[in-house]
């Protein structure tokens, strides 16, 4: 698929909602827990380091709602859910995996950048402008 000569705003608008939501912290991390087999609540819970129970829940319903995850109850005593990546949800993992590399690959000279920009802005923040 190949994007259009001329950017739409909505179109730019469209795409950073998708972003915002399938790139958040939990949501990348999650996906990445979901890696070609499928794991119950608990176990991604376990698996994610730090996430709270309501955070895992909200992030899983919004991977779900867009496509990326793929929730199956099982009508068992207790109730069994599990989670897998659906097939969108695996291309875009795929997808990040070249900015993650192109991020840890630059995340020294970026960390330079913020430094040095931070420290230049600082006496501005002390004059109260």
């Amino acid at each position: 698929m190949t994007l259009p000569e001329k950017h739409l705003p909505e179109d730019c608008q469209r795409i950073g909602q998708i972003l915002t939501v399938a790139s958040d912290k939990w949501s990348v991390l999650v996906m990445a827990e979901l890696n070609g087999h499928p794991l119950r609540f608990k176990e991604l819970r376990a698996a994610v380091d730090g996430i709270s129970e309501r955070m895992l829940t909200v992030t899983l319903r919004n991977l779900e709602r867009d496509g990326f995850v793929i929730r199956t109850a099982y009508p068992t005593v207790p109730p069994r859910v599990e989670y897998t990546l659906s097939e969108r949800g695996q291309a875009f993992k795929d997808t990040l995996r070249p900015v993650g590399a192109w991020v840890l690959s630059n995340r020294d000279a970026i960390d330079h950048s913020r430094r040095t920009f931070d420290r230049a802005a600082q006496p501005h923040l002390s004059d109260g402008k």
